[in-house]
């Protein structure tokens, strides 16, 4: 016979080979689709598209949501032999939508110079050091040498 022990937050269970004989008498509860709390991935059981899922990090909201769940729904139901083929009008409508909001959705040949550091002065100022530091050396070799 199992014994059953409690140890602080832990709950022991020690099962004997009759216990494990015998057939399971736990009941699965079936999974409910329609259930908003329960964790889904990007393409729901019955086949349709989770809007939800973070994996699209919120792109189905904001000013652009509805321009992107046109192409992306586009692309996932195109039976098209290159997929997404017929979709290029729902993806270019969503792109000129992200356009005209860059601060929400910005492209990465748009980056403004102050954006990134300036590799030109610290390139130059590494540059310098280096060369000074290397003109230093072959000095003190002369010096070593022509004593």
């Amino acid at each position: 016979m199992s014994s059953v022990r409690q140890e602080g937050k832990d709950t022991i269970i020690f099962a004997t080979k009759e216990d494990h004989a015998a057939p399971s008498t736990a009941e699965l509860v079936e999974e409910d689709p329609n259930d908003p709390f329960e964790e889904r991935g990007l393409i729901l059981p019955n086949g349709e598209i989770n809007w939800n899922c973070p994996c699209l990090g919120g792109m189905a909201s904001g000013p652009c949501g509805t321009e992107f769940k046109d192409a992306f729904s586009c692309f996932h139901y195109s039976k098209e032999e290159v997929k997404g083929s017929d979709c290029l009008e729902q993806f270019r409508s969503m792109q000129e939508c992200m356009q005209r909001y860059p601060e929400l959705y910005p492209q990465e040949d748009d980056k403004s110079p102050s954006d990134t550091p300036k590799d030109s002065e610290s390139t130059d100022a590494l540059d310098e050091s280096s060369t000074s530091a290397s003109d230093q050396d072959s000095d003190t070799k002369q010096a070593n040498t022509e004593s």
